[in-house]
């Protein structure tokens, strides 16, 4: 849940009205709230992109912190830190649990960042690419046509979000190479443009959110499919680990 979201307080207080037991907040000060929900017994867990901001969070007490690498999709962190560096370094300055994300779609993936410290990972592009995802059916199809490059980190004056690239995301860099403002960002964004591309699926003029993994993604199965293919992959890596150590 983003902190930054209009009306932030009334979304607050409708979690601790139907007792949600755990919360991921993200895009915001986690001081503000995380008291508050955790008064109520809900435990909290924050993303961040930096260990300066990992700590920031232990101390707030939040329960747990996500780390989420530069190649994550949607939105991000400014300090474009590699998900490959940013684990090992949050690892190092924090006592709590520590989930890894950004570029993790498989047992492989999953494993390496548990190796650099993670106790678990959270996985979103792969899952935008599963029959039970709310994303539109035309969204699903351009993620499995994406190739090496076809996203990029864009919207850096505004909050940074990684897009497929498409006409609104030309638009956009356009936009930005010849130096426009937040204003002029916030007008060409305009409201609900996300749900126009991911949901609506307006593949040009909506804002495709995804990671680079979207390019080893390359069809749309059953999550549970899914699943169940990260974790034999982890567990034969995990075997193929040993034996190379006997």
């Amino acid at each position: 849940m983003p902190l930054l979201y209009p009306d932030i307080d009334k979304h607050i207080e409708l979690i601790i009205k139907h007792k949600i037991p755990i919360v991921f907040t993200s895009a915001g000060n986690p001081k503000t709230w995380t008291p508050k929900l955790k008064e109520h017994g809900i435990t909290v867990v924050h993303v961040v992109s930096s260990s300066k901001f990992a700590v920031k969070c232990q101390e707030t007490g939040v329960d747990a912190v996500v780390a989420e690498g530069f190649e994550a999709g949607g939105h991000n962190g400014r300090e474009e830190t590699t998900t490959l560096c940013l684990i090992p370094s949050v690892r190092k300055n924090i006592d709590i649990p520590l989930i890894a994300a950004g570029g993790i779609s498989d047992g492989k993936s999953m494993l390496a960042t548990m190796i650099l410290g993670a106790e678990g990972v959270q996985i979103g592009s792969r899952f935008v690419c599963t029959n039970e995802a709310s994303s539109h059916l035309s969204f699903k199809k351009q993620i499995i046509e994406a190739k090496e490059g076809d996203t990029e980190l864009v919207l850096k004056k505004l909050t940074p979000v990684r897009l497929l690239k498409n006409d609104f995301y030309h638009q956009v860099k356009n936009a930005e190479n010849e130096g426009a403002n937040f204003d002029k960002l916030q007008a060409i964004l305009g409201k609900a443009r996300a749900k126009k591309g991911m949901f609506e699926g307006d593949i040009q003029d909506g804002e495709l959110e995804i990671g680079q993994i979207s390019a080893l993604i390359n069809e749309i199965l059953p999550a549970e499919q899914v699943v169940h293919s990260i974790w034999e992959e982890f567990c034969n890596y995990i075997a193929n680990i040993q034996s190379l150590i006997k």
